[in-house]
């Protein structure tokens, strides 16, 4: 265990603290390619009543172990990239509370995906499930005297998604298959086919009706508990079930095939 009790005891001195602040023990999950093989590493931080487990992981970095490599950029759940397994369970680290956890605190990678340092993963992985004739990139809408740059429309990502990967790290049927297209990307097109824009909605339905899309889902409805954005991925992924298997609208369910 890499106890960090002196630099608290330390830290508290220099401020003049009367005491240490109390303590939180975390259990990190380390690994780099080329160095020893995936472990866990214990580290006991310094916590208040606001503090989160990112905070917790910055103080680490900041005061114990420069070496721990984590993403984050927003700090309110808005960027998608402090995603994580906190005892288990997928979160984002800027929005968990570490007085909201019981016991020792254990920090890993996402799952499903490949692992490129500590609490990083690589999120090609995670686009890569998304079929690159259908990018799911939209025009806005069009609002008559408003005005945006020429061409901006074009790129307005999917609505309320957050790309954090946490709805393909919960699915229990992607961690069985490459070829399962996953939660994110089906939650994606059902949207776009809800609300076309324009969008090839024949085309989105023909790449959703396979083995490996909406049918391989099991309804497990993970993704939805996971997701932070309230996007239900398993929902939508029902949404789109209904709509192959009733055959409406008609001539979209006709083209399709």
């Amino acid at each position: 265990m890499r106890t960090v009790r002196t630099e608290i005891e330390r830290t508290a001195a220099e401020t003049g603290a009367e005491r240490p602040a109390p303590t939180r023990r975390f259990r990190v999950f380390r690994f780099k390619r080329g160095d020893r093989a995936p472990r866990y590493e214990t580290y006991d931080v310094p916590v208040e009543d606001r503090t989160t487990v990112l905070d917790a992981m910055r103080w680490i970095q900041l005061h114990v172990d420069g070496s721990l490599v984590l993403r984050h950029s927003c700090f309110h759940a808005s960027c998608g990239t402090c995603g994580v397994r906190v005892n288990g369970r997928e979160a984002l680290m800027c929005v968990t509370a570490v007085t909201d956890l019981p016991g020792e605190i254990t920090v890993e990678p996402i799952a499903n995906v490949p692992v490129l340092a500590d609490l990083v993963v690589d999120m090609r992985a995670f686009y890569a499930r998304y079929p690159e004739e259908h990018p799911f990139v939209r025009e806005s809408e069009r609002i008559p005297g408003a005005r945006t740059p020429e061409g901006i429309e074009r790129y307005v990502r999917y609505e309320d998604c957050i790309e954090c990967g946490l709805c393909v790290s919960a699915c229990p049927i992607v961690g069985t298959t490459d070829r399962y297209v996953g939660p994110a990307a089906l939650a994606a097109a059902q949207r776009m086919v809800e609300e076309p824009r324009g969008a090839d909605v024949p085309a989105l339905l023909r790449w959703a009706d396979d083995p490996d899309g909406v049918w391989r889902c099991h309804a497990a409805f993970e993704c939805t508990e996971a997701c932070p954005s309230d996007v239900d991925p398993a929902g939508r992924i029902m949404a789109l079930r209904g709509l192959l298997m009733t055959g409406a609208p008609a001539r979209a369910r006709e083209e399709a095939r």
